[in-house]
């Protein structure tokens, strides 16, 4: 059976598409609408076999194309469009065709290396549910912030204490009574975060069915981790999706953007600071959860409290975090519960008596 490789410049309304035998020969190229009837009948004409690789690199529409040449019965192969850049033959002549051209000659040679995992359906869902999630939280923290900063221009920074709930935003509109423009402006803010904190309860609603339906023993296994809630342990499943992918804890630390980058040339071998590519979504919940890691009640606190004292506070949350990637990577991996007893720590409780030199006379501290 001949072998082929499609190239597919997507976009939503048009895709270009180029098509190779083996040894590089256009076999077809033109055209063609970026619906499924569509790639159906252009697939079923070139009598494309099952299993033939078809390269797009990523955009908006990608991951839907992805999903409809796979129900087709070929392989979709997406690469990151960074990639496809910086590999192309000629870059500075750009056009819908040669785009197609440079992605199916990648793709016959092998020379993509970013090939970007393609999500089932379900945790496409999980991923936009969170996503919408997201979006209103930070929209009600903008409003949140808005006011303040009307606050503060009005001299009355003291009034903008706490305005998550509903009791803080009523007594704010009950301490501004006389001050008619402050007021309004207030309480156009207090609906626009009201009607966010609606959605946000229908989302959270969603990713809970989602969780029960589809994920729950990984979102009940991963909240075992002490600061990790169902929101955290959500945002990990849908952003490692199949684990399997990765090979090793050290490659889903840098997927989640958690490892230091590398100046290395000669004799000299620099470490900077964390790469910060891959899911920030990820990598900021991570970064919440390892704030509890400050608490001493926390298992993770032996190692935040020596690298809080050398390199400072911010640094110590970021080693946790990165900490805590490898832990639910091995999690997932071996299916199994958080245990303390692989961490290389001790459960307590232990006692420091703390020897000084100099302390406070007992009617100095009295008189203060």
């Amino acid at each position: 059976m001949a072998t082929y490789y499609v190239g597919l410049d997507v976009h939503s309304k048009q895709s270009t598409f180029v098509i190779e035998d083996v040894e590089g020969k256009v076999m077809a190229q033109g055209e063609v609408p970026t619906t499924r009837p569509a790639f159906e009948r252009l697939f079923a004409a070139q009598h494309l076999p099952a299993g033939t690789g078809v390269a797009l690199e990523t955009g908006t529409v990608a991951f839907f194309v992805a999903r409809q040449i796979a129900a087709l019965g070929l392989e979709p192969v997406v690469v990151d469009a960074h990639e496809v850049r910086l590999k192309a033959y000629r870059p500075n002549q750009k056009s819908d065709r040669r785009d197609a051209l440079e992605l199916c000659e990648g793709l016959r040679r092998g020379i993509y290396r970013s090939i970007v995992h393609v999500p089932g359906q379900e945790v496409l869902v999980l991923r936009e549910t969170l996503s919408r999630r997201r979006h209103f939280v930070r929209l009600q923290s903008a409003q949140v912030s808005a006011v303040k900063a009307l606050l503060r221009a009005a001299g009355l920074g003291q009034l903008s204490r706490s305005l998550a709930t509903e009791l803080g935003w009523a007594k704010l509109l009950a301490a501004v009574v006389g001050q008619g423009e402050l007021r309004a402006y207030v309480e156009q803010h207090r609906a626009l975060w009201r009607c966010a904190r609606e959605q946000v309860t229908t989302l959270e609603a969603s990713l809970a069915r989602q969780q029960k339906e589809s994920f729950a023993e990984k979102i009940r296994r991963l909240q075992t981790i002490p600061g990790v809630g169902p929101i955290v342990a959500s945002t990990a499943v849908a952003v490692f999706s199949d684990i399997s992918r990765f090979p090793d804890a050290k490659h889903a630390a840098s997927y989640a953007g958690l490892v230091p980058s590398t100046y290395q040339s000669g004799e000299r071998d620099a470490h900077g600071r964390i790469t910060k590519r891959g899911s920030a979504e990820l990598r900021a919940m991570l970064c919440e959860a390892a704030h509890h890691a400050s608490r001493t009640h926390h298992p993770l606190n032996p190692y935040f409290a020596r690298l809080c004292a050398r390199r400072g506070y911010k640094m110590a949350v970021v080693a946790v975090a990165h900490r805590l990637c490898r832990i639910i990577f091995a999690m997932l991996r071996h299916e199994s519960d958080f245990d303390v007893g692989k961490l290389g720590v001790e459960r307590g409780p232990f006692e420091r008596t703390v020897v000084r030199a100099y302390r406070l006379k007992a009617t100095a501290v009295a008189s203060k």
